[in-house]
């Protein structure tokens, strides 16, 4: 069975979703999302709930009463507070900021991973049809040389040659298996390489598509002045983005810490309350007679005569205050006002982090200016190189031609034996050689063409 072939777009597609390296960058990506949602809520109120209950045994102060009681007591409360910075100083807005360009920086590292690897399975996929051009160059030399090899044998049958021609042929025939053999196993290696991009298991059934490449599209190198790819590349490179995107949020990062040296102007809010099993009802006392007389003090009526003073007594019962009544009544508390938070001292931790913010964004700003100057570089060299595998490329295609007219030639005289067979077996050799370099010549200039493209930013096809 005809196994499914694989062509670049299905290669870069299956590496682009199953490679490590872009699943990583995917993870920081969405980990400085988190960091963005958790910036945008530092600037809104916070609103927090605490709740306590429990017993006291022995000598302890009644929670409810504030008075020293010597019995087991239940205890329950609860505290809603608030806060809500009025101004910092912009401290937090410019944290917010920040991480929003630390997040869209992070995307962009995904979008540069993507490219990577996609560069890097296309130049394995080119290398790849290379060698399988390669081998199918060797075979047809095999195929030629072979033919060779009968006729003289039919000759070398019937007398008209000597053995010593055959016998060339067969060595030069054995010279051309081993480079059929060689170049298959370069194939064989670059496609193991090409699995290896893919994080494909290298077991699996795997055949790549082999194009023409004198019908893959190439842009005139005319239209690909480096000037001009190199500000495409500054504006659409992910990496580039990136760098400017890490610039600007180290800025507001810088802003954030000049902020948070600056007095902190906040506004707060609490609601409380408390429970105990202790806390009297007042207003549900139970008063009951006790049928007996209170002495007040003494009176003397008479001169020499003293009688008390009495009045009822009463027996006073005060029931403990419903829980609810206690919590959300009797207990309740509340409280709002303003705070002003001055730092005027904390071990230069604060200057500190903004001297730190200012060093981090000079490093961020000279590895931009470091990567554009690289990038730079690489885009002038991959000009160049196009320009010296054009050039190569030309060259070898007439070099074919006259390697092809001169083993053409040198047959025709070789069948009429005017022409031995070592001097045949030279231009044959030679044109194999012609014929590798002129593939060889038109993969790279291909290549650097497709390189130059993907820098304008108008990414790889073939």
């Amino acid at each position: 069975m005809a196994q499914e072939k694989w062509d670049l777009q299905r290669c870069v597609d299956y590496a682009i979703a199953n490679n490590i390296s872009i699943k990583q960058s995917d993870v920081q990506a969405r980990i400085a999302n988190l960091q963005l949602g958790l910036a945008r809520a530092a600037q809104h109120p916070n609103v927090n709930l605490s709740s306590n209950a429990g017993y006291n045994f022995g000598r302890s102060i009644n929670p409810a009463t504030n008075t020293f009681d010597n019995q087991r007591i239940f205890f329950s409360g609860f505290q809603l507070q608030g806060g809500m910075n009025l101004f910092n100083w912009f401290s937090a807005r410019h944290n917010a900021e920040a991480s929003r360009l630390s997040y869209e920086a992070s995307k962009a590292a995904v979008e540069r991973a993507r490219n990577d690897v996609a560069l890097n399975v296309a130049v394995a996929y080119l290398q790849a049809l290379l060698a399988y051009e390669q081998t199918e160059i060797a075979k047809v030399q095999i195929a030629q040389t072979t033919a060779q090899l009968e006729n003289i044998r039919k000759q070398v049958s019937a007398g008209s040659l000597p053995e010593l021609n055959a016998a060339e042929l067969e060595a030069q025939l054995a010279a051309d298996s081993a480079n059929h053999i060689t170049s298959v196993s370069t194939y064989q290696a670059n496609v193991i390489q090409l699995k290896a991009l893919l994080n494909l298991d290298m077991a699996t059934p795997f055949d790549i598509e082999t194009p023409d490449v004198s019908a893959i599209p190439v842009e005139e190198l005319g239209n690909l002045q480096p000037q001009v790819v190199f500000q495409k590349a500054l504006q659409n490179l992910p990496q580039q983005r990136a760098n400017q995107l890490r610039f600007q949020a180290a800025q507001k990062t810088i802003k954030a810490a000049r902020g948070a040296m600056y007095p902190t102007l906040s506004l707060f809010g609490n609601v409380g309350s408390r429970y105990s099993s202790l806390f009297p009802d007042q207003q549900n006392a139970v008063v009951t007679p006790s049928n007996k007389l209170d002495t007040l003090g003494f009176v003397e009526v008479t001169p020499g005569i003293t009688l008390p003073a009495v009045r009822p007594s009463f027996n006073v019962s005060l029931p403990n205050t419903p829980f609810v009544r206690q919590l959300f009544d009797v207990n309740l508390s509340q409280a709002v006002g303003v705070s002003l938070s001055v730092p005027l001292a904390g071990n230069r931790q604060l200057r500190t982090q903004w001297e730190r913010s200012k060093l981090d964004a000079e490093g961020i700003r000279l590895q931009l200016e470091s990567d554009n100057l690289v990038l730079q570089q690489d885009i002038y060299r991959a000009h160049n190189d196009a320009l010296n595998a054009m050039q190569r490329y030309r060259s070898a295609q007439k070099a074919v031609e006259a390697a092809e007219k001169a083993f053409s030639f040198s047959q025709k005289r070789f069948d009429v034996g005017l022409l031995q067979t070592i001097e045949l077996l030279t231009n044959q050799n030679n044109l194999f050689r012609r014929r590798l370099d002129a593939a060889s010549a038109q993969y790279e200039y291909v290549f650097r063409i497709k390189l130059l493209e993907f820098y304008k930013g108008e990414g790889l096809k073939l």
